[in-house]
């Protein structure tokens, strides 16, 4: 699987960067995995929008979802050829008046998921866990059925004890990690030290560090991540950061 980071900040987009967006592909598969504040330009950067196969959204907060709109404006009012045609738009059902807006006329067409569900999307296996969060949010587990690589997001959370075993033996683990050590409660985001020691308690093989603050120092983010994972990588969200397999690449 290749990952492509489109988005990483939380709550807003800073310096030019946007808010939770990814682009999962494997082979000639292409999966957006949320579609935050500016995901759009940044996936026009790298890949035809029209080639996309699927969007799964974690949940609904702006954050995650903010450019589905001007995405559907997208397949309703750009032309070209469409690779789907509707776009199916995967969303949680808890949230109904959400989930209805995910259908746009013959353009996309919105299909639910719950925390029990399977999803086969092409060559991707896909289940998930519900997290605790103030609304319905859902880490995702996503493996690539041909290689049994296997990426998981937390998607927004705060800490609790399902996320380990559901994170398991990972390729990659996408941390929502959006405080330091030592913030104050309500604490709906994992620190950084919760984010490490999730790592290190699920044996995954690398962690990167998502969904990131814009006000406080990264690179103490990343010590104090690093301090509890031990010997598992740990790694900043970057917009010139891209995985492919087991390899970390920087764009030019």
């Amino acid at each position: 699987m290749k990952l492509t980071i489109l988005g990483y900040y939380g709550g807003y987009p800073d310096h030019g960067v946007g808010t939770s967006s990814y682009l999962i592909e494997s082979g000639d598969y292409k999966l957006l995995l949320d579609c935050g504040s500016g995901a759009l330009l940044a996936l026009e950067k790298a890949s035809d929008s029209f080639a996309l196969d699927a969007v799964l959204l974690t949940h609904y907060h702006h954050d995650h979802a903010a450019d589905v709109g001007v995405l559907q404006y997208y397949y309703q009012l750009h032309s070209g050829a469409k690779k789907a045609d509707p776009l199916p738009i995967y969303g949680h059902t808890k949230d109904p008046l959400n989930f209805a807006a995910l259908t746009f006329g013959d353009f996309t067409k919105g299909m639910g998921y719950s925390g029990d569900s399977v999803l086969d999307l092409g060559p991707l296996h896909l289940t998930f866990l519900e997290t605790q969060h103030p609304v319905p949010a859902f880490a995702v587990r996503i493996e690539e059925k041909t290689t049994g690589q296997v990426f998981v997001d937390t998607s927004d959370t705060r800490a609790f004890p399902a996320l380990a075993p559901f994170a398991e033996k990972a390729d990659l683990l996408m941390a929502d990690t959006n405080f330091l050590a030592g913030h104050q409660a309500p604490l709906w985001h994992l620190t950084a030290p919760q984010a490490g020691a999730l790592a290190a308690q699920a044996h995954v093989k690398e962690l990167l560090l998502t969904h990131l603050p814009q006000e406080v120092s990264l690179a103490t983010l990343k010590v104090q991540a690093q301090a509890e994972a031990g010997e598992i990588p740990v790694v900043l969200a970057s917009e010139t950061l891209f995985i492919d397999g087991n390899k970390l690449f920087e764009q030019k």
